[in-house]
């Protein structure tokens, strides 16, 4: 709304279209120059620099200046986050004196890929992929303009499909269609033909920018959800994708420490074990060890409490600090050692009934003892956590007034 208001009002603002390729940021950026009577300067990020920078503003200048017709002026970056931070600032006091609009273009995240000064300047909208209504609409419309073919129903849906949200890659195989269907002296297309016009069906995937990060989110958040048929598709749509099929056999490794834990300790072995088996054989034959994978990740019992007592383990050692070991725990290699009575009166639990030193201390000296792992009551860790159960009461009775198994002084 707030974009719409500014075309209404004739009131443009600097702001940064992130989106997708082929969804219309240089179209808007155009039709925001047109909408506003303003002159359009467009830099590209991966051919420019600095000198183009100065260059724009420059001219910026020349045309609010004009003694004849002193008129605004909308620049327009494209590929913003390719500049480095230094080229990014160079935009800033031109922004901030209104010398003239900045809309920037991206395909990455500008939390991450423009400066916080720069982004606190403008607006950020999020373009989202076209649907298939809006490339539907498209192709009818350049069709039209063409005039020399004829899509029939399957054809136009199988060109939509190609698209995948692009308009840019929507029109340019479009154009292919056209050229060889001249050459060919072809007006009307069938399904047949455009298929084997196109060539093999590719999926738009970054391999390395923000869309990868939200697929990989999606796939462990599938797993984690157990639900093996929405993990099955987002790790399909990886692999077509071409993503790194060993990146994706270590995330699953991941997620079975992570997800999974002691709930099924099966989970962890069989990832690794999927892992090498595509190590072995490579694709296509590996990726099905990968699908064997995420099923059973995404079946079994969900645990967190191994990742939960890790992460609380490390925050309390990082605010209490390093704590001396106690001497009863340390080893004693030398005569040395054993005269500073390092390892003395330690308690060998394979010599203690149930080979468990009940009553035992093994924490610093001073250091109340903290609970970090609390399992869960799902799968193995319904065994583990009666033994801990009885464990904590062995202990309980150990340290009991009185008691037969009461620890020794140097135990507290």
């Amino acid at each position: 709304m707030p974009l719409r208001v500014a075309f209404e009002s004739q009131t443009p603002h600097s702001c940064i279209l992130w989106g997708p390729p082929g969804v219309g940021k240089t179209t808007l950026a155009r039709l925001m120059a047109n909408a506003f009577d303003a002159n359009f300067i467009s830099i590209s990020a991966v051919l420019g620099g600095v000198k183009e920078i100065r260059e724009a503003v420059d001219l910026a200048e020349k045309y609010a200046n004009s003694p004849v017709h002193p008129s605004r002026t909308l620049v327009f970056v494209d590929e913003v986050h390719r500049f480095n931070k230094t080229q990014q600032d160079a935009f800033l006091p031109h922004v901030e004196s209104g010398l003239f609009t900045f809309i920037g273009a991206t395909t990455e995240n500008p939390s991450f890929e423009v400066n916080s000064a720069l982004l606190s300047r403008a607006t950020v909208y999020v373009l989202e992929p076209l649907n298939t209504l809006e490339l539907s609409s498209i192709t009818d419309r350049a069709v039209e303009l063409i005039g020399s073919i004829e899509l029939d129903t399957q054809s136009k849906e199988t060109l939509v499909s190609f698209a995948d949200g692009d308009a840019r890659r929507l029109l340019n195989a479009l154009e292919t269609v056209c050229t060889m269907a001249k050459h060919e002296k072809i007006s009307a297309i069938n399904v047949a033909w455009l298929t084997k016009v196109m060539g093999q069906r590719l999926r738009r995937f970054d391999k390395g920018g923000e869309n990868f990060y939200d697929t990989i989110s999606a796939l462990h958040k599938s797993v984690r959800g157990s639900d093996p048929d929405a993990a099955l598709y987002w790790l399909v749509r990886m692999l077509e994708g071409g993503a790194d099929a060993k990146y994706l056999s270590r995330r699953l490794v991941r997620m079975a420490s992570e997800d999974i834990g002691l709930a099924d300790p099966r989970a962890l072995s069989i990832a690794v074990d999927c892992a090498q088996v595509y190590e072995r054989l490579g694709s296509p034959e590996g990726e099905l060890a990968l699908a064997e994978c995420v099923v059973y990740l995404s079946i079994a019992p969900k645990s967190n409490a191994v990742y939960q007592a890790f992460n609380q383990t490390k925050a309390l050692i990082k605010s209490q600090g390093t704590q001396p070991v106690p001497l009863h725990l340390r080893n004693a290699p030398t005569k040395l050692m054993k005269d500073l009575s390092y390892g003395a009166n330690y308690r060998y639990a394979h010599a203690e009934e149930n080979a468990f030193a009940a009553g035992e201390n093994y924490w610093p000296t001073g250091m109340e003892p903290t609970g970090f792992y609390q399992p869960v009551e799902r799968g193995l860790e319904i065994k583990i956590a009666e033994k801990m159960r009885w464990l904590k009461e062995q202990n309980e009775r150990a340290q009991a007034p009185n008691s037969p198994n009461s620890p020794k002084p140097w135990a507290k």
